[in-house]
């Protein structure tokens, strides 16, 4: 093991705070010969899944924490002033327990004890304290603060009662120089203390940025986050610059001469062996009481909507795919995944909350067909089940479902009446600083005038996927400037710093996890404005095999559902499912490009490729989608398509199996299914594979 190790430390996730990336910090971290890093953002475990993935990936035993608030008095006293300056502590999870322990005091913090922060008390550190490891914190921790107050028996009795809730060999004396006149006052004291009640001490550093050159951009942060520019009387800063991550010899020389304080960091390290379990599915059980049989119910659903839907030969080619559909699904466990999504739409068409026919993959199973999840045959139109559901590769399926904007929340409410309010749960998205904003927010913060910061900015694309060093790589009028204008070399060096950083957590569009148990037993919660939402975003929630289900809200689904109302007055009998897919009228409004209101056919390159087209079928339809795409337009597929449909006789194909696989796209590769058809009729692969 390193001689040191930093155990209070905030990543990019301590928003508009924190400015360690872990992407930057690990790699770091290692090249100080430092084998082992905690992160402690605060009050919040956001980047935990992230942090340990990266430090796995370099060899770096991640330290999973968290700086959480301490209620002055209780959780529940939310008194202004008297209960507005919460204590600091660091909790760090020894084990599995104490992570177990650690994500119910933050979802708690949120859920119970919020009052500007996220706060734990003494009586939930008490109910979950096993497994942890405990630091007293910065100056903003109680002992530092009842001695800077000069109640040192207060202090000491403090230290006492939190020693024997965590078990004296789980609770730390805290000590922290970083050059602040209040660190020196209390040191002295929290020596004392640590002799007179032998308790041990540990040395960190509050690292908020990696680099001692980051500090001014860390200023920059959080003039963002408080909008008031850097050196203003109000502005909210450090008060030096030693902030950052320290290497081993620069916190031997600040605190080698305390016995154990920089031995406990290894010790404590050594101690902290939490394990994740990534890729095994937790799925949340289909119950009803009326159902005695899960499996026999879903075999039931599929045949009866596969008599209904198929009839002669039709029928017995159905019933092998569903044969097959149904052993996979049977066989990888996601009978009760089926019955789950068959049910909230069930509910959602009984009703009369407009309901999808189906988007993505879902739409290539057979049995969401059958049993009504889906409305698209993949059988008529040569859909694979496999790009859902593969039997060669453990993975979650995923059905996107789109509501009715205005049913959505009743459908999620039904869902969580059903399962527990407690198992289900919507999930966390992150906006982050993207690069316009990034000008223009460090700009604002450095008291930069505005037009310098309008003039840079709009010298970035406004494409989401735009960044500013792409920017100054394409754009020669911004690079010019870089080079020649110190003030804008400044800001654009600042701006790169922060781009990309987490700026606010907001609740994802459509994810929604269903567990098998109460969500905080397997990942933290924080709670958004009514709404309590996971603290770990989608993709660290699917490695953890939670089941996350897409409820999409489409306005389109109400308007349709508006427009079908209003033709009924007139003419009762109408049904959607009744209109004919050929109608010559359509197809010639199409082709006119009049498609203003008609859902993905709006914009006006979509408008002009339409017209060039002239679709006469769904099909055509499905490959104008498919054309109007990044991937195609840049490999100027749509050029190709247009004239191969135009002119039959210029369709080549360089070998002659692809004719019967390429033909309804007129000799170009537009499907994923026809990639997955190449591959299995050319090299013999099987659709899973």
């Amino acid at each position: 093991m390193t001689d040191f190790v930093h155990l209070h430390l905030h990543s990019e996730y301590s928003l508009l705070d924190g400015a360690c990336r872990i992407e930057e910090l690990v790699p770091y971290v290692k090249s100080l010969n430092q084998s082992a890093v905690a992160v402690t953002d605060h009050g919040t475990m956001f980047g935990a899944i992230k942090f340990y993935n990266c430090a796995k990936k370099h060899g770096i035993k991640a330290i999973i924490g968290c700086e959480v608030y301490v209620a002055p008095r209780t959780r529940h006293d939310k008194v202004h002033k008297v209960d507005s300056s919460p204590y600091h502590l660091i909790l760090l999870c020894e084990n599995n327990t104490g992570y177990q322990n650690l994500i119910k005091l933050v979802s708690l913090a949120y859920t119970e004890g919020f009052y500007n922060k996220p706060r734990v008390d003494l009586e939930l550190l008490k109910k979950h304290h096993e497994g942890l490891i405990c630091l007293s914190a910065c100056v903003a921790g109680e002992l530092s603060r009842r001695i800077a107050d000069g109640d040192y028996e207060d202090a000491k009795e403090t230290a006492l009662e939190y020693s024997a809730v965590f078990g004296k060999d789980n609770y730390f004396i805290e000590i922290q120089n970083h050059n602040i006149e209040l660190e020196r006052k209390v040191l002295p004291k929290l020596l004392k203390l640590a002799e007179e009640t032998n308790l041990p001490l540990v040395a960190t550093n509050d690292a908020h940025y990696i680099s001692k050159s980051d500090a001014k951009m860390q200023n920059v942060l959080m003039c963002i986050q408080t909008n008031t520019k850097v050196g203003e009387p109000n502005a909210l800063s450090f008060e030096t610059d030693e902030f950052y991550v320290k290497s081993t010899e620069e916190m031997s020389a600040l605190f080698g001469r305390y016995q154990g304080a920089i031995e406990n960091t290894v010790k404590i390290a050594q101690r902290c062996n939490v394990e994740f379990e990534f890729g095994v599915i937790k799925l949340a059980k289909y119950e009803d009481a009326e159902i005695k049989d899960n499996k026999a119910f879903f075999e039931k659903l599929c045949l009866d909507g596969l008599n209904a839907n198929y009839k002669g030969a039709d029928r017995d080619k159905a019933l092998m795919r569903l044969e097959y559909e149904l052993s996979v699904i049977e066989k990888m466990g996601y009978i009760d995944y089926f019955l789950i999504v068959w049910d909230y739409i069930n509910y959602a068409k009984q009703n009369n909350i407009p309901v999808g026919p189906g988007r993505g993959s879902g739409a290539g199973s057979l049995c969401a067909y059958c049993m009504g999840i889906t409305g698209v045959d993949p059988l008529k139109y040569n859909l694979l089940f496999e790009r859902f559901l593969n039997p060669e590769r453990v993975s979650m399926p995923d059905f996107d479902i789109d509501f009715c904007i205005e049913g959505r929340a009743q459908v999620i409410d039904y869902v969580k009446k059903r399962y527990g309010s407690d198992r289900v749960v919507q999930i966390c998205a992150f906006d982050t600083m993207k690069a316009r904003g990034s000008i223009r927010d460090a700009g604002r913060a450095m008291g930069l005038p505005y037009a310098v910061c309008d003039k840079v900015a709009k010298l970035i694309s406004n494409h989401h996927m735009a960044t500013i060093k792409g920017s100054l790589e394409r754009e020669e009028e911004l690079r010019n400037l870089y080079d020649s204008d110190s003030q804008i070399h400044e800001l654009i060096d600042t701006a790169l710093k922060i781009e990309g950083m987490p700026r606010h957590v907001t609740t994802h569009a459509a994810g929604v996890i269903i567990a098998q148990q109460s969500v905080d037993d397997l990942v933290p919660l924080l709670k958004s404005d009514d709404a309590v939402i996971t603290q770990y975003e989608m993709s660290d929630i699917e490695s953890l095999g939670l089941l996350k289900m897409d409820f999409l809200g489409l306005r389109n689904l109400t308007i349709i559902r508006d427009c079908v109302n209003a033709v009924k007055l007139k003419n009762p009998d109408f049904d959607t499912d009744n209109i004919p897919l050929d109608d010559a009228d359509v197809f010639a409004m199409l082709s006119s490009g009049r498609t203003l209101g008609v859902f993905q056919f709006e914009s006006a390159g979509m408008r002009s490729l339409l017209m060039n087209l002239e679709p006469q079928s769904i099909e055509d339809l499905t490959a104008c989608l498919s054309l109007y795409r990044p991937g195609p337009m840049e490999a100027d597929a749509i050029p190709k398509f247009l004239a191969n449909r135009r002119n039959p006789q210029k369709i080549k194909y360089k070998i002659p199996q692809l004719k019967d696989i390429l033909d309804v796209t007129y000799g170009c590769i537009l499907y994923q299914e026809q990639v997955m058809e190449i591959c299995r009729k050319l090299a013999g692969y099987s659709y899973g594979r």
